[in-house]
């Protein structure tokens, strides 16, 4: 069941970092609406439902501010879903956003972000707001209609002037793990 919260979003734990130059954090993204999607590449909700759902809405944010970040979060048959079968995975199925591979805590199968968010399995979903509290969490895939209007609404929140401010950017828009909120703030 879905549940609407609003606490600080605790920090993930990536071991590995594809399609971004240098690694994110959650506190680097504040002053943006992130959507985290947790997802496992032998998952086949993750690949028939969640990950097409989130090409789509990368297709009609994508002139937004906000900012999508895979999680694969792999709980079971680690030796399948290796960063490398990742790799190729990613580029087989056109993800561009920024894909973290979740840290193993050691001890358990579970890794270490799906222990901080309590995530239920793959595929899961997270919507942060700018403030960096989740507003939304849900474990398996919502109807399009649903997540759409919850980003909207998390992108028409007001930018804090002073995250605004305070971001420095380089000829990408980005820098230290930050990138620019564009001029624009609405959807």
């Amino acid at each position: 069941m879905p549940k609407t919260i609003s606490t600080l979003a605790p920090e993930w734990a990536v071991s590995e970092w594809f399609n971004t130059p240098s690694p994110l954090t959650l506190a680097a993204l504040r002053g943006r609406p992130v959507l985290i999607h947790s997802f496992q590449l032998l998952c086949p909700g993750c690949v028939a439902e969640s990950i097409p759902q989130v090409q789509r809405i990368e297709r009609v944010f994508g002139h937004t501010d906000l900012q999508v970040i895979g999680i694969h979060t792999v709980f079971e048959h680690h030796a399948a879903m290796s960063p490398l079968t990742l790799k190729a995975f990613l580029h087989e199925y056109r993800i561009k956003h920024p894909v973290g591979v979740d840290q193993a805590d050691g001890q358990t199968d579970t890794p270490i972000t799906m222990r901080r968010f309590a995530l239920r399995g793959t595929p899961s979903s997270i919507l942060i707001g700018r403030d960096g509290s989740i507003i939304h969490q849900t474990f398996g895939v919502e109807e399009d209609m649903m997540v759409g209007a919850r980003i909207a609404m998390a992108l028409s929140a007001p930018v804090a002037d002073e995250i605004a401010t305070t971001t420095q950017q380089n000829d990408a828009g980005c820098a230290d793990g930050r990138c620019e909120l564009p001029s624009h703030s609405a959807v």
